[in-house]
């Protein structure tokens, strides 16, 4: 059996986040569509129109090869998708994962989906699967990625230097970082309260 139910679905009070499948292709594309994310943001993992069929391929085979959880983003109010998360990295032996691979449109950041969806998938690692620690990582030159993981309550590890290259070919460093279990009670307190006030 998996360690993470690879058919995990997460509902919050602005999002759910459902298994990721093929049938979510159109709405992604449109997604990526909203404020061009796939070709202005070249620093970051969202992926262009034409590569969505290929990038949700390769999560879907990562996540049969057990290396990856990947979840569509779906806002509550519509139906809509605006977005990805994963699972990743999972280690059940320690037990530790991370949490990467997300966007969102445009014009769903700073609605509440955020932390709403960090919320729901940091609650489900620390008091259901156990975790010690939960993993963050951005590129160096997401400062918009960084500031909010860093609103989250995660602390910065270290600053991997050289360490990725955008599609663009532009080479950059990682930051990673952790929240721990213990640190996870009032990092709760202060998502929920964030999600509490986007709902009005």
């Amino acid at each position: 059996m998996a360690w993470i139910d690879p058919e995990l679905t997460l509902t919050g009070r602005i999002v759910r986040l459902e298994p990721l499948s093929r049938n979510h292709l159109d709405g992604l594309i449109e997604a990526t569509r909203d404020g061009d994310l796939g070709h202005r943001l070249w620093w970051t993992s969202t992926p262009a129109p034409e590569q969505m069929a290929d990038d949700i391929a390769g999560k879907l085979a990562a996540r049969d090869a057990g290396t990856m959880v990947p979840f569509a983003c779906i806002r509550l109010a519509d139906e809509l998708p605006i977005g990805v998360t994963t699972y990743y990295d999972l280690v059940p032996e320690v037990p530790r994962l991370s949490i990467g691979y997300t966007w969102t449109r445009a014009s769903c950041q700073g609605s509440g989906s955020n932390p709403d969806s960090k919320l729901l998938l940091i609650e489900h690692a620390f008091e259901q699967l156990g975790c010690v620690r939960v993993e963050l990582r951005t590129k160096w030159t997401n400062q918009q990625s960084r500031t909010a993981i860093e609103r989250l309550g995660f602390k910065r590890d270290a600053v991997m230097r050289a360490y990725v290259r955008h599609a663009n070919g532009i080479l950059d460093d990682a930051v990673v970082y952790s929240m721990l279990s213990t640190e996870w009670p009032a990092a709760k307190l202060r998502l929920q309260d964030r999600v509490t006030r986007h709902l009005g």
